[in-house]
């Protein structure tokens, strides 16, 4: 099971949950939406909670924090010792893994993949196991994971009342720089004053792979729009006022 085959069931379950946050407790100040798809269901909640983009957003540090946990374990570091990893785009296993923006030891990773130290080989085969990460979660388990999401979601909540900025990706509402109408893992920050993104620069390979994940996303978008669950694109304002 995927993150995706979670789609038809959820969609369902995020509608609900939106027009109960926009009936019950309208003045909320920041949600974060944590099932999955969580791309999916945060965008669906989002628009039916008549929420601004910058007070909702879905987790999505887990997949940073998985390469990052690959990596030490590969080079036999801490994690400490390994800064900057990156996932961006969809939250399951089309999501785009980010070499540039990392460091090993303070040497870019980007220097190191194709040496003995870390080969294109162990390098494809870390991506997978990274992209992959939730499938084998459920297989082994049974079912996902609890702790870790619960952890990252109260640093993102603390984060959003004013407490350290959350500075890990985490998925947003995007509509700039080639991407639109969708919710997708970014470069982030959260504060109390919400969620803010920024474009993100990556080698050609990866900007790609990118737009791959975005396009993927947009089919698991408009799969909900002919289910029912969300209408077209283009009365979205009239449903969320906040929502261009």
């Amino acid at each position: 099971m995927t993150r995706e085959d979670l789609l038809k069931g959820n969609a369902a379950i995020a509608e609900e949950f939106g027009r109960n946050v926009k009936a019950y407790c309208p003045d909320v100040k920041h949600m974060v939406v944590i099932f999955n798809p969580a791309d999916i269901t945060g965008l669906i909640t989002l628009l039916y909670s008549g929420l601004k983009p910058s007070q909702v957003t879905t987790l999505a540090a887990l997949d940073s924090t998985r390469l990052r946990s690959e990596l030490a374990k590969h080079f036999g570091i801490a994690p400490d010792k390994i800064e900057n990893c990156r996932t961006y785009g969809g939250h399951g296993e089309q999501m785009a893994v980010y070499a540039s923006t990392a460091k090993v030891d303070g040497k870019p990773l980007l220097d190191i993949i194709g040496t003995p130290a870390l080969t294109k080989e162990q390098w494809a085969e870390i991506q997978t196991k990274v992209t992959k990460g939730g499938a084998n979660i459920i297989a082994l388990r049974g079912r996902s994971s609890f702790q870790s999401p619960a952890y990252v979601s109260i640093e993102m909540i603390a984060a959003a009342m004013g407490g350290n900025p959350f500075r890990w990706p985490a998925g947003t509402y995007v509509h700039s720089h080639g991407f639109d109408h969708i919710m997708m893992a970014m470069e982030t920050e959260i504060t109390k004053d919400g969620v803010h993104y920024k474009e993100l620069k990556g080698t050609p390979e990866e900007e790609t792979k990118l737009k791959e994940s975005y396009a993927h996303l947009c089919t698991l978008r408009d799969e909900v729009i002919g289910m029912g669950v969300l209408p077209a694109i283009k009365d979205w304002h009239s449903v969320n006022p906040n929502i261009d």
